[in-house]
Protein backbone atom coordinates (compact mmCIF):
# COMPACT_ATOMS: atom_id res chain seq x y z
CA UNK A 1 0.00 0.00 0.00
CA UNK A 2 1.34 3.79 -1.00
CA UNK A 3 0.63 6.36 1.56
CA UNK A 4 0.98 10.00 1.22
CA UNK A 5 1.96 11.99 4.05
CA UNK A 6 2.54 15.53 5.45
CA UNK A 7 4.75 17.01 8.36
CA UNK A 8 4.52 20.72 8.28
CA UNK A 9 3.59 21.28 4.93
CA UNK A 10 0.46 21.61 2.74
CA UNK A 11 -0.10 18.15 0.83
CA UNK A 12 1.18 18.94 -2.82
CA UNK A 13 -1.68 18.77 -5.79
CA UNK A 14 -0.82 15.35 -6.74
CA UNK A 15 -3.03 12.81 -8.24
CA UNK A 16 -2.59 10.12 -5.30
CA UNK A 17 -4.39 7.16 -7.53
CA UNK A 18 -2.78 8.28 -10.35
CA UNK A 19 0.80 8.13 -8.70
CA UNK A 20 -0.14 5.31 -7.18
CA UNK A 21 -0.30 3.15 -10.31
CA UNK A 22 2.42 4.70 -12.03
CA UNK A 23 4.97 3.51 -9.08
CA UNK A 24 3.64 0.03 -9.27
CA UNK A 25 4.27 0.09 -12.79
CA UNK A 26 7.40 1.33 -12.65
CA UNK A 27 7.98 -0.83 -10.08
CA UNK A 28 7.28 -3.94 -11.93
CA UNK A 29 9.20 -2.99 -15.28
CA UNK A 30 12.08 -4.05 -12.64
CA UNK A 31 10.18 -7.25 -11.39
CA UNK A 32 9.39 -5.78 -8.45
CA UNK A 33 5.76 -5.78 -5.98
CA UNK A 34 4.75 -2.69 -4.23
CA UNK A 35 4.42 -3.66 -0.42
CA UNK A 36 4.17 -0.98 2.34
CA UNK A 37 5.26 2.34 0.90
CA UNK A 38 5.16 5.46 2.99
CA UNK A 39 5.61 9.06 1.37
CA UNK A 40 6.06 11.87 3.91
CA UNK A 41 6.20 15.04 2.27
CA UNK A 42 8.02 17.74 4.89
CA UNK A 43 9.95 20.90 4.57
CA UNK A 44 13.81 21.63 4.82
CA UNK A 45 13.69 22.10 8.65
CA UNK A 46 12.67 18.32 8.55
CA UNK A 47 14.67 16.87 6.34
CA UNK A 48 17.52 18.05 8.32
CA UNK A 49 16.27 16.67 11.44
CA UNK A 50 15.69 13.36 9.71
CA UNK A 51 19.07 13.33 8.16
CA UNK A 52 20.97 14.38 11.50
CA UNK A 53 18.90 12.10 13.54
CA UNK A 54 19.38 8.78 11.35
CA UNK A 55 21.87 9.24 9.44
CA UNK A 56 24.40 11.65 11.03
CA UNK A 57 24.49 13.85 8.02
CA UNK A 58 24.03 17.69 8.29
CA UNK A 59 22.77 18.63 5.56
CA UNK A 60 19.73 19.26 3.77
CA UNK A 61 18.36 17.19 0.59
CA UNK A 62 15.44 16.56 -1.53
CA UNK A 63 14.98 12.94 -0.15
CA UNK A 64 15.68 10.14 2.52
CA UNK A 65 14.49 6.79 1.48
CA UNK A 66 14.45 4.54 4.51
CA UNK A 67 14.91 0.95 2.70
CA UNK A 68 12.95 -2.10 4.25
CA UNK A 69 13.58 -4.28 1.66
CA UNK A 70 16.21 -6.44 3.20
CA UNK A 71 13.85 -6.95 6.26
CA UNK A 72 11.20 -8.46 3.99
CA UNK A 73 14.05 -10.72 2.35
CA UNK A 74 14.50 -12.02 5.64
CA UNK A 75 11.01 -13.25 5.71
CA UNK A 76 11.17 -15.10 2.37
CA UNK A 77 9.88 -12.06 0.54
CA UNK A 78 12.20 -11.02 -2.14
CA UNK A 79 10.49 -9.13 -4.71
CA UNK A 80 8.47 -7.15 -2.91
CA UNK A 81 9.69 -3.02 -2.20
CA UNK A 82 9.14 -1.40 1.20
CA UNK A 83 10.07 2.09 2.71
CA UNK A 84 9.59 5.07 3.93
CA UNK A 85 10.44 8.17 1.76
CA UNK A 86 10.88 11.82 3.18
CA UNK A 87 10.61 14.76 0.50
CA UNK A 88 11.29 18.27 1.42
CA UNK A 89 8.90 20.09 -0.66
CA UNK A 90 11.50 23.34 -0.35
CA UNK A 91 14.24 21.62 -1.44
CA UNK A 92 12.49 20.14 -4.91
CA UNK A 93 11.06 23.56 -5.45
CA UNK A 94 14.62 25.24 -5.24
CA UNK A 95 15.69 22.58 -7.07
CA UNK A 96 12.85 22.97 -9.88
CA UNK A 97 14.20 26.73 -9.74
CA UNK A 98 18.43 25.65 -10.55
CA UNK A 99 17.42 23.24 -13.33
CA UNK A 100 14.43 25.25 -14.58
CA UNK A 101 12.38 22.49 -14.51
CA UNK A 102 8.44 22.80 -13.49
CA UNK A 103 7.89 22.38 -9.31
CA UNK A 104 5.35 19.10 -10.89
CA UNK A 105 8.16 17.78 -12.89
CA UNK A 106 10.93 17.67 -10.24
CA UNK A 107 8.55 16.61 -7.24
CA UNK A 108 7.56 13.42 -9.85
CA UNK A 109 11.27 13.03 -10.51
CA UNK A 110 12.39 12.77 -6.62
CA UNK A 111 8.95 10.35 -5.98
CA UNK A 112 10.28 8.06 -8.12
CA UNK A 113 13.84 7.97 -7.54
CA UNK A 114 12.99 6.45 -3.89
CA UNK A 115 11.28 3.88 -5.80
CA UNK A 116 14.06 3.86 -7.83
CA UNK A 117 16.79 3.60 -4.84
CA UNK A 118 14.49 0.63 -3.72
CA UNK A 119 14.30 -1.46 -6.78
CA UNK A 120 18.31 -1.36 -6.12
CA UNK A 121 19.60 1.30 -8.40
CA UNK A 122 22.23 3.55 -6.66
CA UNK A 123 23.59 7.04 -7.66
CA UNK A 124 26.74 7.91 -5.12
CA UNK A 125 29.16 5.42 -6.68
CA UNK A 126 30.86 6.06 -10.42
CA UNK A 127 28.82 6.23 -13.07
CA UNK A 128 25.83 5.54 -11.08
CA UNK A 129 24.31 8.95 -10.93
CA UNK A 130 23.80 8.51 -15.32
CA UNK A 131 22.26 5.08 -14.73
CA UNK A 132 20.14 6.76 -11.88
CA UNK A 133 19.16 9.68 -14.10
CA UNK A 134 18.42 7.72 -17.06
CA UNK A 135 16.13 5.43 -14.98
CA UNK A 136 14.41 8.61 -14.13
CA UNK A 137 14.11 10.14 -17.12
CA UNK A 138 12.37 6.44 -18.48
CA UNK A 139 9.70 6.48 -15.53
CA UNK A 140 8.62 9.93 -15.89
CA UNK A 141 8.17 9.36 -19.71
CA UNK A 142 5.56 6.71 -18.50
CA UNK A 143 4.35 8.98 -16.61
CA UNK A 144 3.64 11.40 -19.06
CA UNK A 145 2.64 8.87 -21.49
CA UNK A 146 -0.29 7.14 -19.52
Amino acid sequence: MITYNVDGVKMPNIKKRDTSAWIKAVAASYGKKVGDIAYIFCNDDKILEVNRQYLQHDYYTDIITFDYCDDLAEMGIKDTISGDLFISLDTVRSNAEQQKTTYDEELHRVIIHGILHLVGINDKGPGEREIMEAAENKALELIHNS
